[in-house]
């Protein structure tokens, strides 16, 4: 085989190496997402902090005290799949966004898959552990954070 031949076998129809360009997004869906996305943290922190002191003390009650060194992990557990499955759900939100007006999509604009939902909740709890991290939302054009970015997803308004 010469070069000649494999150089040619990448001239026609080979897959290109290059980024696709970002779809467009409208510039509506992307007015007050931050305030939002910051209203929707705070109603969802509340949901899964409810939600996990309820499963920590009903597994601790049926265990009669058993499992209380067990249980501590229950909030990271919770918010795991809390995240998870509400946002790869049929409203492509968790509740506090549904409340706030926003959904979730890959940047394909596609609805987000369980294990790209879950990771990007893990993802959003250790950029909290690095606020200024997520002061990257106020250079990038689509107001995504870098867990957003990371993840592969945007958040966009519903109604837009």
């Amino acid at each position: 085989m010469s070069d000649g031949d494999f150089r040619g076998d990448y001239s026609r129809g080979a897959p290109s190496l290059r980024a696709a360009p970002p779809p467009y997004i409208p510039p509506q869906a992307l007015e007050g997402v931050r305030t939002r996305r910051i209203m929707a943290v705070g109603l969802d922190l509340i949901l899964v902090s409810g939600i996990s002191v309820a499963l920590f003390f009903g597994l601790f009650i049926l265990s009669f005290g058993m499992s209380a060194l067990l249980l501590p992990p229950i909030f990271p557990i919770v918010a795991f799949f809390y995240n998870g499955l509400t946002v790869s759900g049929w409203r492509m939100a968790t509740p506090g966004m549904a409340f706030m007006d926003l959904e979730m999509r890959t940047m394909q604009g596609e609805p987000v898959p369980f294990l790209q939902a879950a990771v990007h909740a893990v993802l959003f709890y250790v950029t909290w552990m690095f606020p200024p991290l997520l002061l990257v939302s106020f250079v990038t054009g689509d107001k995504r954070c870098l867990h957003d970015i990371v993840a592969d997803v945007i958040v966009l308004r519903r109604s837009a």
